[in-house]
């Protein structure tokens, strides 16, 4: 449409030429068309019979994962309705840890059904209000249907953290990983007033190629991918009193430039030997510290690691921030920011510090901490890519777990709870007036998209699973779900598969507020993309000797 207007014949310029506007329903279709292709693009990968995605970045790089969010990270989208999608991904993971292909899949089949309520010209708001009612229900009634459970009876979190990784490629460990992840979350898990508290944060996961995925290992202590600085120091130390430095232990260059005038070699053998003793100075102030283990996040110049050999004290240098924090969290240590200021009372404390050699690497496994609140998952795959997707698949089962340990409710899966709340809301639907009872009976219908695509996925006939489906919750079976690797509708809870109620919880938010969001948008008003300056007549050659002939 155009973004000009005519007052008395005469045309008035509103908006920079080129500016594309569409309103109304164009807007709408558009913007729905869009959100639907995302949200079709990751439905075949829901599910433990679900499909996997090969992504190819510009550099060629290749990444193969069946994970919502990196699908989306990694198909780099460019429509604007398109990109609220990847949002509803990325709110979902940072809130739930998991779920994120369903919130997805959720919100596509939202705007599916809104789309059809549209042609039959009921207006957005109305659509909105309703799928605001049906959300609301929505949410009392898994409320309603929740367990709780127990967390001192871990078979539970186990089943959960199996179910987040049943569709996933390292579905076939699903088993041996879960347990690792759930001893690494109870270990980092702290009493927080009635309830509980725990940050994945604290488990740190570390990735080393060479063997199957059967080795991967819970340490309970720091795994750091670095490596004792000299070869003269030990490789093993017992008992370690480990200093944590913030400062550099280099001789810092002045900021100014400056000239030294040198007349004699005394002069540059003083020169030097000051230099020496500084850098002396240094790794005498660490060991009158007791320190028997140095961990530095900036620079050891050579002379120091000399100094510290000779005094027997294994030294690490150039470690990340976010290692550092860990092991103060778990030696009980301080991070210092002037060695001037180092005592023995901010020495952290291990029972074991040593370098060991896995795979061609070495790492440093600082072991037996006074309060080890910080555990390291290591992860031995075969390949580098197998290895990415573990990382992703523990971090969604490291989010499950600490989902439960923050709100011990589960539910259970494979589409059971959508058909329950679907139920529910249908039965409510018939009990409102006006128009919004539709929209209330679309947001019912849509619910039911989880179930679809698990059998779909499967393939299995939806048809005949969904009826069956339907029948069984009429009938009061509340778990009652489609088992996809039996192909069979039945109780899920008996089948062992479970989900927090979290998760599902935010699905529900991230999705309808996605939906609302993008239905209440009626007029997209483009900008034109900036050009570039355009080249001088004969490209550079332009500027050649050929212009200089008026000279």
């Amino acid at each position: 449409m155009s973004s000009n207007i005519q007052a008395g014949g005469v045309p008035v310029l509103v908006l920079k030429e080129g500016t594309n506007r569409s309103r109304g329903k164009e807007a709408q279709t558009t913007n729905i068309t869009a959100a639907k292709i995302v949200a079709e693009s990751v439905r075949s990968a829901l599910g433990p019979k679900g499909m996997d995605k090969m992504l190819v970045d510009s550099f060629g790089d290749v990444t193969i994962t069946s994970d919502g969010r990196t699908i989306l990270d990694e198909m780099d989208v460019q429509n604007p309705a398109a990109k609220m999608m990847v949002e509803v991904a990325k709110a979902q993971d940072n809130e739930a840890g998991d779920g994120t292909t369903s919130a997805v899949v959720v919100a596509g089949e939202l705007l599916s059904k809104a789309e059809e309520l549209l042609e039959k010209n009921i207006h957005p708001t109305v659509i909105i209000d309703g799928y605001k009612i049906a959300q609301e229900k929505a949410l009392e009634t898994i409320e309603k249907i929740a367990l709780t459970i127990d967390l001192k009876d871990t078979s539970y979190l186990k089943k959960a953290a199996v179910t987040s990784m049943a569709s996933k490629l390292v579905a076939e460990h699903k088993d041996y990983l879960a347990d690792i992840v759930v001893k690494a979350m109870l270990a980092v898990a702290e009493k927080q007033g009635d309830g509980y508290k725990a940050d994945v944060d604290d488990v740190l996961v570390e990735k080393k190629t060479g063997d199957s995925l059967r080795e991967t290992t819970l340490v309970s202590g720091i795994v750091i991918d670095k490596e004792i600085v000299h070869a003269g120091m030990p490789k093993r130390v017992e008992k370690a009193k480990i200093a944590l430095l913030d400062s550099s232990l280099e001789i810092e260059k002045t900021e100014y430039d400056s000239k030294l005038t040198i007349e004699s070699p005394e002069q540059i053998e003083a020169f030097l030997n000051q230099e020496e003793t500084m850098l002396k100075a240094m790794a005498d102030k660490i060991a009158a510290s007791g320190a028997n283990v140095v961990i530095c996040q900036k620079g050891i110049d050579d002379m120091v690691q000399h100094f510290l050999s000779k005094k027997g004290i294994a030294a690490v240098r150039r470690a990340k921030k976010s290692d550092m924090e860990r092991l103060a969290k778990a030696t009980c240590g301080s991070i210092v920011s002037n060695l001037e200021s180092l005592t023995a009372n901010d020495l952290g404390h291990a029972s074991l510090v040593e370098e060991r050699k896995i795979a061609e690497d070495k790492l440093i496994f600082i072991e037996g901490c006074k309060q080890p609140k910080a555990v390291t998952i290591l992860i031995r795959g075969s390949s580098p890519r197998l290895n990415n997707e573990t990382e992703r698949s523990i971090h969604d089962a490291l989010c499950v777990v600490r989902d439960l340990i923050r709100e011990p409710k589960i539910v259970a899966g494979g589409g059971a709870p959508e058909l329950e709340m679907s139920l529910v809301i249908k039965k409510y639907a018939e009990g409102q007036s006006g128009r919004e009872q539709l929209a209330v009976k679309a947001f019912a219908d849509a619910l039911e998209i989880i179930a679809t695509t698990l059998t779909e996925n499967a393939g299995l006939d939806p048809i005949d699973i969904l009826s069956d489906l339907r029948s069984r919750h009429e009938k009061g079976e509340t778990w009652a779900g489609i088992e996809v690797l039996s192909g069979k509708v039945q109780d899920m809870s008996k089948a062992g598969v479970y989900e927090p109620l979290a998760v599902k919880k935010q699905i529900l938010k991230s999705a309808a507020e996605a939906a609302t969001l993008i239905l209440k948008i009626d007029d997209v008003i483009a900008s034109q993309k900036m050009k570039a300056p355009p080249m001088p007549p004969g490209g550079m050659g332009g500027m050649g000797m050929g212009g200089m002939g008026g000279f």
